[in-house]
């Protein structure tokens, strides 16, 4: 078998619905990593709440962060292949002046290693930097660059709405993603900024074929990605659009190892 990319999405597929990645998930990495494929995370999380689990899994490839505007390697700050894709300033201080009229929880202004936020609200565990409980306040003098990505915290209800009005007052200047699973995010990013862009980054430095892309998702933000990946793989608990265009569809869910069980099978390592 041909060298593979397996490309994993976080929320909602190696993480079951408690954010963990169960022992088996990692003793199935492992092993495919050690017969030679490579396994790399692309997720819309940033970067501060995605380094534990690249951290428990023992990981040393690229990942890509915010839904594919960052594809970094941790161990190396200067590594010669990332690309960082950033948000006009203004459209993030803009957003501040909707909160009311949108009934958003919370506005969070991204940058690669920081987080700026308009208030105290706490979407989920882990969301601030580590040892500390609150991000920097969201202001016009506190934020003196562009952002990696803007996150908007309502209630799941409210999403649609927003997704509209932003739409409308911002047009092909963005594109709007979701994830997070259980605490779900809207999350504002340059235009042409997908997880594909990582994922194609990713595949061109390790001389990896398309067609040797296997990828797994369960959401909105996962759609490119599926869709340009050799193989790409939805799981069960994943939405009916993402299916319409998948390869495959697991058997289980992410809360039963469905990522495990599928690439057990698919590798035959069972």
């Amino acid at each position: 078998m041909n060298k593979k990319l397996i490309a994993l999405d976080l929320d909602g597929t190696t993480l079951n619905n408690r954010s963990e990645i169960s022992v088996r998930t990692q003793n199935t990495l492992k092993t495919l990593r050690n017969a030679g494929h490579l396994v790399s995370i692309v997720t819309g999380r940033p970067y501060r709440n995605s380094k534990q689990f690249y951290t428990q899994l023992g990981m040393e490839t690229p990942i890509v962060n915010f839904n594919g505007a960052l594809c970094h390697l941790p161990d190396q700050l200067n590594w010669e292949s990332q690309y960082h894709k950033t948000l006009d300033r203004e459209i993030a201080l803009d957003m501040l002046t909707l909160k009311k009229e949108l009934n958003i929880h919370l506005i969070a202004a991204e940058l690669k290693d920081t987080v700026f936020a308009d208030n105290y609200f706490v979407p989920y565990n882990g969301f601030f930097p580590e040892g500390s409980n609150r991000a920097s306040k969201l202001t016009a003098s506190s934020l003196k660059e562009d952002p990696t990505a803007v996150c908007v915290f309502t209630d799941a209800e409210n999403q649609a709405y927003i997704i509209e009005k932003i739409s409308a007052r911002y047009g092909d200047t963005v594109e709007i993603r979701t994830w997070g699973g259980q605490s779900p995010c809207l999350e504002i990013v340059a235009a042409g900024v997908q997880k594909a862009l990582g994922v194609e980054r990713i595949a061109q430095v390790y001389g990896i074929k398309q067609k040797d892309i296997i990828a797994f998702g369960d959401e909105d933000n996962d759609y490119e990605m599926i869709q340009y990946a050799g193989h790409g793989v939805v799981m069960k608990n994943g939405i009916d659009t993402l299916k319409h265009i998948s390869n495959d569809i697991t058997e289980k869910t992410n809360n039963e190892d469905g990522l495990a069980h599928y690439l057990e099978n698919y590798f035959g390592l069972v």
